[in-house]
């Protein structure tokens, strides 16, 4: 006698990352702050409530948020305190900045139809690196190509050398202090320690005159701010999947990563380079809002810079760098008007009392706030209200 097979069971429905209460208010911020920041801002700048000035500060800050990104795929994600993040940043700035110097054509100083600096140093005719920048979608492939070929290049050596830690962070800061050093050169023909500055065209829209300019600055800034949007829509998607859970896990065991099968260099190796795809199109992005691309935007401090933006507004969230970048740079706007002596001591002491009273960044403030809250009115019954602990620094 034959007993009837029992039928198996349904597998769990697979739990959708957007079911978590924490993703969708998240969520409904970003969607909220988008609104107010790509169609309200720039409404207001049309309509002259908001200045010019403000919009392409606000521009700056946005391509900074994309750059602290970069930082936290790396450190707060995966372990990896790269500090040499501003090396692609400036690269893509500088990309950028080779078609802009080609769009002044011949309305610069020497009215010669080659940059200034070219003629300042005795050339007559454009040095053939520099003919393909006639071409936008060129000069935007290299935006790409330059920052992530660097960056695969040197991944590639240190990773498949288990360089790691603090080993690491010395030999990124080394790298954007060589290519510092390297672009200060005027032989380099890359403009010299005064780099690209007096911008006046950018696809046949004028950033200069009084009557196209500032709408060409707007269109600039919802640009940014729709790229802005995308890399982290993707870095959220790629958080949520297995890579994530893989990037993590690096970040807080390799070696148990190794022993699972995991070949963790060619993951890291990708999040090297994807970092450095980002900070190269906040370069780009940023340098017709600044008007200007030197070398001084490679300086080992900037880079540190980034990474305070990151551990000020949360690392390990994609909300934090983006708070952080905007906020700090900000405070940095105000106090450089008001105190510009004192700016270094304010950013070092924000930075010090973040990780010792608020570990977590801004981002964790409300949950803190809630917690104090629920304490002072008796009615606290949770064991532990307090933000879990920040991921260990370079643990890789």
């Amino acid at each position: 006698m034959t007993t009837p097979s029992t039928p198996p069971s349904p597998a769990p429905a697979a739990k959708s990352p957007f079911s978590d209460r924490r993703l969708r208010t998240e969520l409904s911020i970003v969607g909220i702050v988008a609104v107010l920041l790509l169609v309200v801002f720039p409404l207001l700048n049309a309509w002259g409530v908001v200045s010019n000035f403000q919009l392409q500060l606000w521009g700056k800050y946005l391509s900074y948020a994309l750059l602290a990104i970069s930082v936290d795929l790396l450190w707060g994600y995966t372990g990896l305190l790269s500090l040499g993040q501003g090396l692609f940043f400036a690269l893509g700035g500088y990309m950028h900045g080779m078609y802009l110097m080609r769009m002044i054509g011949e309305l610069g100083q020497y009215k010669m139809p080659i940059p200034d600096f070219l003629v300042f140093l005795g050339w007559t005719e454009l040095p053939s690196f520099w003919k393909p920048f006639d071409s936008f979608a060129f000069a935007m492939l290299m935006v790409l190509l330059v920052p992530g070929l660097l960056a695969y290049g040197f991944g590639y050596l240190a990773f498949r050398s288990r360089i790691k830690g603090v080993y690491f962070s010395i030999l990124t800061q080394a790298l954007t202090y060589a290519a510092m050093t390297l672009f200060f050169r005027n032989n380099l023909l890359m403009g010299g320690n005064n780099g690209f500055t007096d911008f006046k065209f950018v696809l046949g829209h004028s950033l200069v005159d009084p009557e196209q300019g500032p709408a060409t600055m707007r269109g600039l800034f919802i640009a940014t701010g729709i790229t802005l949007l995308l890399v982290y829509g993707l870095c959220r998607w790629l958080s949520t999947t297995k890579f994530g859970l893989v990037q993590r896990a690096i970040r807080d065991g390799e070696n148990r990563v190794l022993f699972s099968g995991y070949a963790s260099a060619h993951f890291k190796l990708f999040i090297f380079v994807l970092s450095a795809l980002i900070a190269g199109i906040g370069g780009a992005l940023y340098t017709p809002q600044a008007g200007i691309i030197n070398p001084e935007e490679m300086k080992p401090a900037n880079s540190l810079e980034a990474v305070v933006w990151v551990a000020v507004g949360g690392r390990g969230t994609l909300l934090g760098p983006i708070l952080g970048a905007v906020g700090v740079n900000w405070l940095k706007s105000w106090a450089t008007r008001a105190y510009p002596d004192l700016w270094l001591i304010i950013l070092g002491g924000l930075f010090i009392l973040v990780v010792l009273f608020l570990p977590g960044g801004l981002v964790s403030l409300p949950k803190r706030l809630a917690a104090l809250w629920r304490k002072l009115r008796g009615g606290d019954k949770t064991p532990d209200t307090a933000p879990s602990p920040a991921p260990s620094a370079t643990k890789s």
